[in-house]
């Protein structure tokens, strides 16, 4: 005689057969290389990429920052939220046990009583005690459930990814705000020594004016550039406290308590990074990798839709007992085994537009996956041209610092002995003072340019 599979047998097989949700396709092609000229080794993962511009100072308000940050915590408590609902998604994928124990005694307080109650007025009291275990199972026939499952884990995954993106955006914040307060502070500084020189050349003026050698004009003229300075300085000085309180938000703390630091912005260095191929892009950057999780989790709510469309197995297995006396509760047990078979009929299309608003949510998540990828090819594209760019508007300001302090230290000697008129002092003044403010910006350009590279890079982050 040939053995017969029972129907549990066959669904729980049939359930066992799923299979887990791929990992989806972009469809988006990575190009072959970079537009933009670049390192054509293969980038190093380094995910302390903040370290390579050599600031110590920068190293701790980092580590202060990924303790302090309330953005960073909220995202680590949302992980916690993803842990829990994937826990909460695999409990149906296993049967459900209950115990009950009830005890009941009933007792008439007057009269005869009636037909429905078991206790008369010739009882005293009526006890009874009761007591179950009962498991229920619903066969996961078409899949839903480890869909389900499935979706969860990828929702963990996804929050998972948004405090990696929370946490890259938070630090290269922390290192930018950092390079803007200290380039604020150098050209503070050399506010500050500007100020010193037109002061300077203000009293060589003064000087002149009152041996009847310059105008009153050229007086006045020195005096407003003077005046501009005075008026730049405070300006800077305001520039560089909004930005020391900008940092200290990042760090979860008022600006009261962050330590004060005297560390010189040609500390700031900037390293050779190293892009590599755009095709590591995609295992790189933590928010591709949110928005590819985000849309394996919509394809399995997909495949959940469609279950509850579809007839649904429940069995229920139960074990009880019961008996007038506590001591004898064990005396009468009791099974009880029952199985259902659910199925939709009407609903006035509520589960088919469940299904169609899920499938619409997998097309919307779709797009906003390669749209995750573009701007992820074009924020490294971006930093790599802005790189040549700054390098080589650097390269020529250099040596428009450098004439610009040479012509103004000849114009001043030559005023100074009588050959030159003071138009030429401020204008070479002019041209000094724009060349040097413009040399700290580039500077700073050039640090925040690396920055953003290393965060269109994914920052040293990866997909294990």
């Amino acid at each position: 005689m040939k053995p017969r599979l029972s129907l549990l047998t066959v669904c729980l097989l049939l359930s066992a057969c799923g299979s887990p949700v791929q990992r989806p396709d972009s469809g988006v092609q990575a190009p072959a290389a970079w537009q933009s000229p670049h390192s054509a080794s293969v980038a190093r993962n380094n995910p302390q990429w903040w370290t390579q511009f050599g600031s110590p100072e920068l190293d701790r308000l980092i580590e202060q920052a990924r303790v302090g940050s309330f953005d960073l915590a909220a995202a680590v408590a949302r992980v916690q939220q993803a842990q829990a609902s994937t826990v909460i998604a695999g409990g149906s994928l296993l049967p459900e046990v209950k115990a009950g124990l009830n005890a009941n005694r009933q007792k008439l307080l007057r009269g005869k009583g009636y037909s429905q109650l078991d206790a008369d007025s010739n009882n005293k009291a009526v006890d009874y005690f009761d007591a179950n275990l009962s498991a229920t199972y619903e066969i996961d026939f078409w899949g839903g459930k480890q869909a389900s499952r499935d979706s969860a884990q990828f929702a963990l995954q996804a929050s998972e990814f948004d405090r990696a993106t929370v946490e890259l955006t938070l630090l290269s914040g922390v290192a930018n705000t950092y390079a803007q307060t200290l380039s604020l502070r150098e050209q503070s500084r050399i506010a500050g020594l500007n100020l010193a020189n037109a002061q300077s050349v203000l009293k060589l003026v003064q000087t002149r004016f009152d041996s009847g050698s310059a105008t009153a004009l050229e007086l006045a003229q020195q005096k407003s550039l003077v005046a501009a300075q005075q008026r730049q300085l405070p300006l800077v000085q305001q520039q560089a406290q909004d930005a020391l309180i900008s940092l200290a938000a990042l760090l979860g703390q008022p600006v009261q308590q962050l330590a004060a630091n005297q560390e010189s912005f040609d500390r700031l260095q900037w390293p050779g990074i190293a892009s590599g191929v755009p095709s590591d892009l995609l295992t790189h950057r933590p928010d591709i990798a949110r928005a590819e999780a985000q849309l394996a989790a919509a394809e399995a709510d997909v495949k959940v839709a469609r279950a509850a469309m579809l007839p649904t197995v429940t069995l229920t297995a139960q074990l009880g007992s019961g008996a007038d006396k506590f001591d004898d509760l064990i005396r009468s047990p009791f099974y009880n085994l029952t199985a259902g078979l659910v199925a939709p009929i009407f609903n006035n299309g509520r589960l088919s537009a469940e299904r169609d608003k899920a499938t619409a949510r997998q097309d919307e998540l779709l797009q906003t996956y390669r749209g995750a990828i573009i701007n992820g090819f074009a924020d490294v594209e971006k930093a790599l041209n802005s790189i040549r760019g700054l390098d080589e508007q650097r390269q020529w300001q250099s040596e428009e610092l450098s004439q610009a302090q040479t012509a103004f230290n000849i114009a001043q000697s030559r005023y100074q002995a009588g050959a030159e008129d003071l138009l030429t002092v401020l204008e070479t003044q002019r041209t000094l003072y724009a060349a040097q403010d413009l040399n700290v910006q580039l500077r700073l350009s050039r640090v925040q340019a690396s920055i953003a590279l290393y965060k269109a890079l994914g920052g040293g982050w990866r997909v294990f």
